[in-house]
């Protein structure tokens, strides 16, 4: 008997979805960043076993769109519920509601397997962690409960277990020995906007997106260009930095992550250009991957 089926992740920003696909995977696929947005599209991550295949979704954390950007991030969470063969919906502790009404609706409603996940228990304290399951247990209880740390890895290989013995019996979607849906060059993007998360404050993370135009595989290294889209003249000078300081550390860390990531030589050239407005023009979020 083989197993197959969707588990689809969602909650609000900064819940730690992403840490926890990683933990399931064994690889970083999706970023991580103490900052809100940092996941913008909806990343598959592909977990074979002999008779099983986990395909998970990261979605953006769940938040009131302030512009078209932000339309589009929404629109990859909705989709998340029209595939999904089980639901993980994550909250951490302190949380007291989803910040979409609909969506909360469309979980205690849902009709498939929902898990509810009690994230970052390792910050808290066993009266804390009894208040807070009696709580989320109430608001939506057609849901399992499973307190958990994605962080140190606490109950995350039972969750893991449980979503197996929730799959559906089918054929694998997906070639067994791939591991995300997503082309090389989304996580060289992926990759140096993390950097970019890490590095900057306020609003210039948020006026960033990563488009890489060259990427040339050889056999002992990778040669990557790579365009950093910006909406203003100022904020270019804010990447580029005094002396292009800011700019190398941002290459300098990405290639790191990005030759572990590969198992190889890596080149990356990083270039920086202003693209106006682009978080609210159409045409471009569809060439960035938005809008599908």
């Amino acid at each position: 008997m083989h197993k197959a089926g969707f588990v689809n992740i969602i909650g609000n920003p900064n819940v730690g979805k992403s840490t926890l696909m990683n933990a399931f995977i064994g690889e970083k696929l999706s970023i991580i960043t103490s900052k809100a947005q940092t996941t913008r599209h909806r990343i598959l991550g592909i977990v074979n076993g002999d008779d099983f295949q986990v395909i998970l979704s990261d979605t953006p954390g769940i938040i009131k769109p302030a512009y078209e950007l932000q339309e589009s991030m929404m629109d990859f969470v909705k989709s998340a519920f029209e595939d999904a063969d089980v639901l993980i919906y994550m909250v951490e502790i302190g949380e007291k509601e989803l910040k979409d009404e609909a969506f909360f609706n469309k979980i205690t409603n849902s009709k498939i397997p929902v898990l509810l996940l009690l994230n970052k228990i390792d910050a808290s304290n066993q009266e804390k962690l009894e208040e807070q399951a009696d709580l989320w247990q109430k608001k939506v209880p057609n849901a399992e409960f499973f307190p958990i740390s994605a962080l140190t890895g606490f109950n995350v290989k039972e969750v893991f277990n449980r979503i197996i013995e929730l799959l559906p019996e089918s054929p694998a979607f997906y070639p067994k020995d791939q591991l995300t849906d997503k082309p090389e060059r989304f996580f060289v993007n992926e990759s140096i906007r993390e950097k970019i998360l890490m590095h900057y404050k306020k609003e210039i993370p948020y006026a960033v997106e990563v488009d890489t135009e060259e990427f040339f595989e050889e056999d002992k290294i990778i040669r990557i260009r790579s365009i950093i889209m910006v909406e203003r003249e100022t904020q270019k000078g804010i990447i580029i930095g005094h002396k292009g300081s800011a700019l190398k550390r941002v290459g300098v860390e990405a290639r790191k992550d990005l030759e572990k990531f590969f198992g190889k030589q890596v080149h990356l050239e990083l270039y920086v250009k202003v693209n106006k407005n682009w978080r609210s023009n159409q045409r471009q979020l569809k060439r960035f991957g938005y809008n599908q």
